[in-house]
């Protein structure tokens, strides 16, 4: 019994290892885009049963957008669109969903905003994502879901 405890403890505590969560305590640490200007381009992988194409411009007027498709089985599941932004001396990820005929799941004047925590090293970590640097042609996206309390990774290629 002792040994499933301590097996189900650091099971969960490991869990999403490569994500962390925003604390209003400690704040954000000072960055700007060009702490993450390596994350322009086009990028494609495979998740959720399909493949996945995300495009992010380069850094200029304060802001890097973004556009996300998620295509299964030759459909369009869903698209984002965002832009990570300087603000107050920091970075905020900011994002807006919509279906496949472009119907928006937030509210019209919501998004949902991710707090900037730190940069390590070739990481950069918001609340629940962290964005790795890997090599110019791959980078990784860790994406943690308070709903199914899961961590995903996603595999960005050139």
């Amino acid at each position: 019994m002792k040994t499933l405890f301590l097996f189900l403890t650091f099971s969960t505590f490991c869990f999403a290892q490569n994500t962390l969560h925003y604390n209003d305590e400690k704040g954000s640490e000072k960055a700007t885009l060009q702490d993450i200007k390596w994350l322009a381009g086009n990028w494609k992988g495979e998740a959720f049963g399909g493949t996945y194409e995300e495009n992010w411009s380069t850094p200029f007027g304060g802001s890097m957008m973004f556009n996300f498709k998620l295509v299964v089985k030759e459909k369009v599941v869903f698209y984002e669109l965002g832009h990570i932004v300087e603000k107050d001396g920091t970075l905020l990820y900011q994002i807006k969903h919509f279906d496949q005929n472009l119907k928006g799941w937030e509210e019209k004047d919501q998004s949902d905003d991710f707090r900037f925590i730190k940069k390590d090293g070739n990481r950069m970590y918001f609340d629940n994502f962290t964005f790795e640097y890997i090599s110019e042609n791959e980078l990784k996206l860790y994406a943690y879901f308070e709903d199914s309390k899961e961590e995903v990774v996603f595999n960005f290629k050139r």
